[in-house]
């Protein structure tokens, strides 16, 4: 067996990642001055080649640097691709970003911007490109069974049980669970493929015999009293050790620690526009989103205001009544899509297909969702958001927050025009259930270019709909 060595594999990493930065700056160097972009850029001929060669020395420094704190020196097993990719763009660019302002203060203003703009593009592609050679070599390798991790479970529970799942369906991370060490169930139990295979008192032999890479403590909630001790134990064998919680479905997939005078805290839910600079970040987007929104949407709205007002009885605006931030109430508008009712029978049921109560004119607005449009106003004045879980009828929530789990911390946050579910299809009649799960998701992992993605997707996946009727 080859051993993992991160320490030893994460020089080479460095070495290769500053080879990539240098080679792609003199690449995009050589693309200005040596093709037919030479003689494009007034200035940028100021500079002798020596002179553009010597910035290497600040150049590849910074980007190792960048790299560090994007995590992207992190082990590789378990990391995704696209948040690796999206590690590199957001590195490359604050690097660029970096490297302007550099220039900017030694003054000078001769480099060539075309040649900053060539080695941005060529080195997040030449940095994308060599890290998948190195997974797939990677992965070549665990084929063969080198590159591998041995691990022993310490306790059968459903963290353990979830933790063999994910092993079993990811053979690329590398990871053998050897067995499973628990008191409560008998030796010789198989769960997909892993045995338990002795008690957890078994673990003063097992340890200095076995040739492990790590230990997992996968302890039941019931067993937690001897943790302390199996830690110990663990921890005088030398091997590299590992704490799964048992309460992995109470806690969100990225926990939120506080230091309370050097007692760790665990925030059940970590909600990232707690922060108030999140916060007023997102308010910002909002306000200047929806001015914007009202006036390029304004002939549209003229258009189905007319189109509502013309071809049935009752007001254009449909208001009714939606559950938002901190739960509390407010009045969302519509563009008016059915026919007239009691309000009696419009709080019974939510729109199904083919509903008989709406409109010639409805349908086309329901199915662009032109309808949503004075929505803005709403957004405008604080009720809600561009972005966000989308508000639901008192009635429902009441209904909801019973049979579905986690489901009132949608509440967290204002509700949105648009929404992390809508874009991945959950609207309209869809499953209430997964709906709350991409809205949480979308709760505990916000950033503002998460935002930006939805806005844009929403372009093309989330104003024409199928499920919209």
């Amino acid at each position: 067996m080859i051993k993992d060595n991160q320490k030893y594999f994460n020089r080479l990493h460095l070495l290769v990642d500053a080879a990539v930065v240098a080679v792609s700056y003199l690449f995009a160097w050589y693309i200005k001055f040596c093709t037919v972009f030479a003689d494009t850029e007034p200035g940028a001929g100021a500079l002798d080649m020596r002179t553009y060669f010597s910035f290497l020395y600040f150049v590849v420094p910074e980007y190792i640097i960048l790299y560090y704190f994007f995590n992207l020196y992190a082990p590789k097993r378990a990391t995704r691709r696209k948040y690796e990719l999206e590690g590199i763009i957001k590195a490359n660019t604050i690097g660029i970003v970096i490297f302007i302002v550099f220039l900017y203060v030694i003054k000078q203003p001769d480099f060539s911007r075309f040649m900053m703009g060539a080695f941005y593009v060529i080195n997040i592609c030449a940095a994308a490109v060599c890290r998948t050679m190195i997974r797939n070599m990677l992965l070549y390798f665990r084929k063969k069974g080198y590159n591998l991790k041995y691990i022993l479970l310490i306790g059968y529970s459903r963290s353990a049980q979830e933790y063999v799942t994910r092993i079993n369906a990811n053979p690329q991370w590398g990871y053998v669970v050897r067995g499973i060490l628990d008191d409560r169930v008998p030796s010789g139990t198989v769960y997909k493929g892993v045995k338990v295979v002795g008690r957890i008192d078994n673990i003063r032999y097992i340890l200095p015999e076995n040739n492990l890479d790590e230990i997992a403590i996968t302890l039941a909630l019931k067993d937690y009293d001897r943790l302390e001790n199996i830690v110990d134990l663990c921890e005088k064998s030398g091997v590299h050790t590992k704490f799964i919680p048992d309460y992995n479905s109470l806690v969100p997939s990225h926990p939120y620690t506080e230091d309370l005078m050097g007692l760790p805290v665990i925030n059940i839910r970590y909600v990232p526009l707690t922060n108030t600079l999140n916060w007023i970040a997102k308010r910002a987007v909002d306000i200047a989103g929806s001015l914007t929104g009202i006036i390029v949407s304004s002939p549209l709205m003229l258009l189905a205001a007319l189109a509502v007002g013309l071809t049935s009885r009752g007001p254009v605006i449909f208001k009714q009544e939606r559950v938002g931030l901190h739960n509390k109430t407010f009045k969302m508008y519509k563009f008016r899509t059915m026919e007239m009712q009691k309000p009696s029978a419009e709080q019974k049921a939510w729109t199904v297909k083919d509903d008989p109560r709406v409109t010639k004119v409805g349908k086309i607005l329901r199915r662009t969702s032109l309808d949503e449009l004075p929505q803005l106003f709403n957004i405008l004045v604080g009720e809600m958001s561009l972005v966000g879980p989308r508000p639901e009828r008192p009635q429902f929530v009441e209904k909801f927050k019973e049979e579905i789990p986690r489901y009132m911390i949608k509440h967290q946050v204002r509700p949105g025009l648009t929404g992390w579910a809508q874009i991945n299809g959950y609207r309209g009649d869809t499953s209430i259930r997964k709906r709350v799960e991409y809205d949480l998701f979308y709760i505990e992992n916000w950033t503002m270019s998460m935002d930006i993605k939805i806005m844009f997707l929403t372009l093309f996946k989330g104003f024409v709909n199928r499920n919209a009727y």
